[in-house]
């Protein structure tokens, strides 16, 4: 893999890591299409940290202040919406953590496939759209508690599946359970935090264990990519969240996964 490649593709996984679209059914087009090669195990590690850079360096004064009010409460102090908020992404972490513990090399090797990832891209958007048009969209921290939390975690699970996508499928979740859109994308960045920190710290044991060369130049350049194209598309995505809602990626995802069902029968 050149750098253009390597530009590419940590554009790519920026752009789509936290839109409700889908990374994987983007990542799919330029081996399908152009035919380049496996990015492998050290480019998955590098656009990872950049994503997470991203979601970390966005929220940063409310992980400061949710971690601090967390410790005050640990120590004794009162319970609070932030310091609750620990606990709810805690709790929301473990479904999809056990899934992909027990069965995620299974999905790996069985759902990887332009059908699954086709099909998981029509449905997850149909679901999406549903869930945006019919919410009641309540604004405010009442609707988040334990049970709630661990809903959403329990649909991030299924994210395991190409072509589901991660922030889509928690962002419908919160959107059921009559969460504002803003309330929604919220937890589910934050969400995003524990998940890619063990996407990312899972496959950096993979690679110290790997014997492969790793230009380390080029993937500090995807990470630095990834990082920067995250960090934007998170911070226009909740800026327009509220004026242009969530049809606009129902319908593209739509169209997006009738081009790979073309794909897929061509």
């Amino acid at each position: 893999m050149d750098l253009f490649q390597a530009l590419v593709l940590a554009f790519l996984q920026g752009l789509t890591e936290f839109l409700p679209i889908s990374s994987s059914a983007h990542l799919v087009f330029p081996s399908l299409l152009l035919n380049w090669p496996d990015q492998g195990l050290a480019f998955d590690v590098a656009v990872h940290l950049g994503t997470l850079m991203a979601v970390v360096w966005y929220y940063r004064h409310e992980l400061v202040l949710i971690a601090t009010a967390w410790v005050r409460s640990v120590a004794g102090g009162p319970s609070t919406a932030d310091s609750r908020m620990v606990w709810y992404l805690f709790f929301a972490t473990i479904p999809a953590g056990l899934l992909g513990i027990f069965e995620g090399d299974y999905i790996e090797e069985h759902a990887r496939n332009l059908p699954v990832i086709a099909s998981m891209t029509l449905l997850f958007g149909l679901l999406l759209g549903f869930a945006d048009r019919y919410a009641q969209h309540t604004r405010g921290d009442r609707k988040l508690h334990f049970g709630s939390a661990l809903f959403i975690g329990v649909a991030q699970a299924a994210a395991l599946i190409p072509g589901v996508s991660r922030s889509g499928v928690t962002i419908t979740a919160a959107l059921l359970l009559n969460m504002s859109r803003q309330d929604a994308a919220r937890f589910s960045f934050l969400l995003s935090i524990p998940v890619i920190s063990g996407a990312a710290l899972v496959k950096s044991v993979d690679l110290v264990q790997s014997s492969a060369a790793v230009n380390w130049l080029q993937m500090g350049i995807a990470a630095c990519a990834s990082a920067v194209t995250a960090y934007m598309c998170i911070a226009v995505f909740l800026r327009l969240l509220d004026r242009v809602g969530m049809m606009p990626f129902v319908y593209y995802r739509i169209v997006l996964a009738a081009i790979l069902f073309a794909i897929w029968l061509t």
